[in-house]
């Protein structure tokens, strides 16, 4: 384990004392090749964990441990209301602002059931400093002035705050955000999960808020939280990556904790008192607007609580247990529900949950009848038996160790995250968390236990399932006036508050509304704050070297050598060219199921299991690539990627060679169950992604790549997906699959394959590859592509507009174009029965190699800085707001659990007119340059470099081009291209809205509404 990070940390002495903190611990733990260094603060007792890695990408986090009495969602209000100002920053909103000051590869705050946590992450050691410095004033000393908690959580203002004709009504970010939050009935169903099964205490509460509580919060109660929970005695700070810890330590000393005494916080979680009979509990949800089968909405779920999660080995083995009941269709579970074709799927929150003190275990069906929900039990407790009796086979917990094993090499850009997450739950109940880290020591034991006792796990199953009395049944089903019954409610709330004002008070409201309108709109002087300039950034990137080589004499195989710790990652694309066009609406349906129903001699079980046992995953899915300059040019195609530790390259790569030669569409059942599942995966998601499906539905008429997008990614996919799970005869469909496959998968249509491995896994790699496309089969007669305009393409070679860095032979990418296209306007509102709106709104600009796209990407984060997030978040409500543009040219304005529509739409125009009157400065270009580039500049895995180039035919050169365009950006230019593609009437836009019923959209002829 060299590395420099870890070296300097191992010099550390137990009881050395520096900046005021004392070394607790030094432990190395090679599996994750970094050094555990654990610090006590010698006058606060403040806990603190530095995890020294060779990597640039570091982390820093402060949490709290926040025990919440009450559904207000005070640590929810009070992580929203810190961040608006400090003592050393009083200006308002400093976490958003600094969003633009910074090159930060990550910035937010975290409230879960019972911790609040704040991290950040960059890559320059004079941000880290810079947002240290944002973040502990924030914590310890936030302002918390009022107008702010009337900002973010919940307040009395007019409809029209300037008439106070208009009526009063609640408004607030975070009232609107849990209003959005409880239109996803999988929310509602572990909300009630977790407060059911753990009554005793705060986890019997909604630390996120109830929207019907939010307004019983006040002021008050929201500073003398903050004074008992956010104190150093209660707080623990992590560190991690290559930057060096004694400056962290002096900066967090001197900032925050030198000004603090000692306390006794008293935010302990008590133990849950185990019950002696089990519970059951019925609640219900709203309707599921693309729910299969109206009379097939009942969840139902059973759960046990299980021992705290401290115990660091017990809860590494129920984990691993949890995962061989529930995990894949070789899982007794799977096999006695999924496929007992009652349901859809899975209940939320399936499986293992450690982020309460007490951990619990929880299995049951989503998408089922309601007089089902006896037969869903009995099926629970016959397979508990079953599994107490026959236990599990060596194979499968060994595909489970081995998912360990490579989960612990594979490298994220994001790595210091994943673990101040993974850490968090167990270190805020005073577990250790270097304990929890020693993944290696907690397989050998594993399997040392195993060994000693062959029915280890079913005597765990005995003692925490089937003899265990503390087990809830839950049970969700749909009512129609469920979201009638919450606007009641909430009226009802409402009219309380409003009958209980005085003249006085309501005249204090209007002005204080008013206030907060005038505060909103001034603009603001951020230079309190600290800030990178446009100097700092890098001015050129580090090139990636390439060899590409043809394989089999023809297809072109990219090779980038990484350090990627022995993995070995793989991907292929094949064209979808030569597909008839009433095949493409079934290539998602495909891709999902290709890996999952059998191959050659294996069926789907062993398939899934030799998929386990190999590989780290191998997944296929639709791509719509968008071409580098011209808009009306795009490729597509299916990308194939796997990855697999090197030593099973081979069976991994056979796997392949059978899935392209031999795939099976043989098992209706499993097709069926499969097709069930996926159909309310989609219609689950719409919630968490309705800007994304508003945003996919406006750009389909702009561009011929727009309608195969919303073909493959939009709202035509979710509903094709629910129409195809509710045939009763779903053979037809199964038989598309084949006649894809013939179109797909075979040499004819493979385009290019991609390798990331270690210099030293390359000659075997390659030889390995290089097998794998010999084997291919080819198609019998040739196939003519089905739009008869395609362009070869190739990635630049040497030369004078080539790549030095791409050494061999090159890639030719075939797309397809289309002379004839004509943009046209289209307006769709999809109605969907949430009390919230996602806006989408498109307009068609240009390409990424055009230099206006560099000024319309700059233009972008400038608008959604310094106008759209005022006008939609602060002044609107929604939860989010902004704008962006795309890759492909499409200039996109949304928003995000949005309580309006039209005025969202008006506000996008007036952000237009504002780019338009040019009333910004350098300061502002140069922040929103900072924030672009924190994005163009964001850390790539060792298993992604050369994808760029791989995927879209990128050269470094290009992107080095582009990234000098970004720097050139100035104010002329900026007004000019908002004259030039934002105004009315300059280029097609589209729109799109998904939510309620909307008067005024239903009187206007021009929308669609579906």
């Amino acid at each position: 384990m060299s590395s420099k990070a870890c070296e300097r940390a191992l010099q550390y002495k137990v009881g050395e004392k520096i900046h005021g903190f004392t070394i607790n611990q030094v432990t190395p733990i090679p599996e994750l090749f970094l050094t555990a260094v654990k610090l006590s603060h010698d006058n606060t007792g403040a806990r603190y964990l530095h995890l020294a890695r060779e990597d640039k990408n570091n982390l820093f986090s402060v949490q709290f441990r926040t025990t919440p009495m009450d559904s207000t969602g005070v640590p929810h209000i009070l992580e929203h209301t810190v961040l608006c100002g400090s003592q050393k920053y009083p200006c308002r909103d400093p976490f958003f602002k600094m969003l633009n000051r910074s090159l930060s590869t990550f910035m937010n705050a975290f409230t879960a059931s019972d911790y609040t946590l704040y991290p950040f992450s960059t890559q320059n050691p004079k941000d880290f400093q810079n947002l240290l410095s944002v973040y502990l004033d924030a914590a310890f000393f936030p302002c918390l002035r009022e107008l702010d908690f009337w900002q973010e959580g919940w307040r009395l203002e007019h409809e029209d705050p300037a008439d106070p004709q208009t009526p009063l009504i609640f408004k607030g970010i975070v009232f609107n955000e849990m209003k959005g939050a409880f239109t996803d009935n999988e929310r509602i169903f572990s909300q009630h999960l977790q407060n059911r099964l753990l009554p005793d205490h705060t986890y019997s509460v909604i630390s996120g808020g109830d929207p019907l509580c939010i307004p019983d919060l006040t002021w008050e109660q929201l500073k003398q939280f903050h004074a008992t929970h956010y104190h150093p005695s209660n707080a623990r700070f992590f560190t991690y990556g290559n930057f060096q810890l004694e400056k962290h330590l002096k900066q967090i000393d001197e900032e925050a904790l030198s000004k603090f005494q000692k306390i006794e916080p008293s935010t302990i979680v008590p133990a849950q008192k185990p019950w002696d009979k089990p519970r059951e509990y019925q609640i219900t949800c709203g309707p599921d607007s693309l729910a299969t089968d109206s009379s097939k909405q009942t969840t139902v779920s059973v759960s046990f609580l299980l021992p705290g999660i401290t115990n660091t080995f017990e809860a590494f083995a129920l984990n691993l247990l949890s995962s061989l009941l529930i995990g894949g269709p070789n899982s007794p579970f799977y096999k006695a529900l999924i496929e007992s074709g009652l349901g859809t799927g899975f209940s939320p929150d399936v499986g293992y949950n450690g982020y309460t003190r007490e951990a619990y275990f929880s299995v049951g069906l989503q998408g089922i009848a309601e007089k089902d929900i006896q037969t869903v039990r009995n099926i629970i407790d016959r397979t508990i038996d079953e599994v107490i009796e026959k236990g599990f086979e060596d194979d499968r917990i060994e595909a489970l160790l081995h998912k360990t094993e490579i989960q612990m090499k594979h490298q994220s850009t994001s790595f210091g995250l994943t673990l101040t997450s993974y850490i968090a739950s167990c270190w805020n109940h005073d577990g250790d968390p270097v304990e929890l880290l020693k993944l290696g020591n907690q397989m050998a034991q594993f399997r040392q236990r195993l060994k000693e006792s062959p029915v280890f796990l079913q005597e765990k199953i005995k003692q925490y399932f089937k003899n265990n009395q503390h087990k809830l049944t839950l049970s969700m089903k749909p009512d129609d006036k469920y979201y009638e019954k919450q606007t009641q409610m909430e009226t009802e709330k409402l009219k309380q508050k409003v009958n209980s004002l005085s003249r006085k008070d309501k005249e204090w409201i209007y002005e204080k509304g008013l206030e907060l309108r005038t505060q909103q709109s001034k603009t603001q002087d951020a230079s309190c704050l600290p800030a990178l300039r446009v100097s700092d950034i890098e001015r050129t990137i580090p090139f990636t070297e390439l060899d590409v080589t043809l394989a089999a004499g023809e297809i072109p195989v990219q090779y980038c050598a990484q350090p990627t710790n022995g993995m070995v990652y793989f991907r292929a694309f094949s064209s979808l060219n030569t597909l008839p066009e009433e095949l493409k609406l079934y290539v998602p349906l495909f891709c999902s199921v290709l890996t999952k129903l059998g191959c050659g001699i294996l069926n789907y079980r062993e398939q899934a299991q030799q998929i386990e046992l190999k590989t780290g995953g191998m997944t296929v899915s639709p791509h719509v690539l968008p071409d580098d300059s011209h808009l009306d040019t795009y490729e597509q195609g299916v990308l194939f990627s796997s990855l697999c530790l090197d030593r099973n390259l081979p069976d991994m790569m056979h796997l392949w060679s059978e899935i392209f030669n031999n795939p099976c569409f043989e098992e209706e059942e499993h097709f069926k169950v499969l097709v069930k599942m996926s159909a309310q995966e989609l219609s689950n998601g719409i919630p968490d992604s309705g800007h994304l499906y508003a945003s996919i539905r406006a750009s389909r008429t702009l561009t011929p790549a727009g309608d195969l997008q919303e073909t493959f990614n939009g709202m035509d996919q979710v509903r094709l997906m629910k129409r195809i799970a509710e045939m009763t005869d779903i053979k037809p469909v199964l038989r598309k699959l084949p006649r894809i496959k013939k179109h797909l998968l075979n040499c004819d249509n493979m385009s290019r394959c991609s390798v990331n491995a270690t210099p030293q896994q390359m000659s075997e790699t390659a030889k390995v590859v290089e097998r794998f496309i010999k084997n291919l089969g080819r198609s019998k007669k040739e196939r003519k592509p089905v739009r008869p305009h395609v362009i070869e393409k190739p990635a630049y070679k040497n030369g004078s507009s080539g790549s030095t860095y791409v050494n061999g032979s090159q890639i030719i990418r075939k797309l397809i174009t289309d002379p004839t296209f004509k943009p046209c306007q289209m307006k769709t509102h999809f109605l969907l029965p949430f009390p919230v709106n996602y806006v989408g709104e498109c307009v068609r600009t240009v390409p990424y190699t055009d230099p206006d796209h560099a000024s319309l990407k700059i233009l972008a984060r400038l608008m959604t800085a310094k106008f759209l997030h005022t006008e939609i978040r602060e002044k609107g409500g929604a939860y989010g707001g902004g704008a962006k543009l795309s890759r492909d040219g499409v200039f996109t304005f949304y928003s995000y659990r949005d309580p309006n529509s039209i005025e969202t739409l008006q506000s996008f125009g007036k952000a237009v007119d504002w780019a338009k009157s040019g009333k910004f400065t350098q300061q502002d270009i140069d922040e929103a340059k900072l924030s672009v580039f924190s994005a163009v500049d964001a850390p790539v895995a060792p298993s992604d470099k050369g994808m760029d180039h791989f995927l879209y035919g990128l050269s470094d050169e290009m992107k080095q081009a582009h990234r000098e365009q970004l720097f050139a950006v100035g104010h002329d230019k900026l007004i000019d291209v908002s004259n030039k593609y934002l105004g009315i009437g300059k280029c097609t836009h589209g729109l799109a809205v998904l939510g309620p019923e909307n008067a005024k959209i239903a009187k206007d002829p021009s929308w669609i509404i579906r």
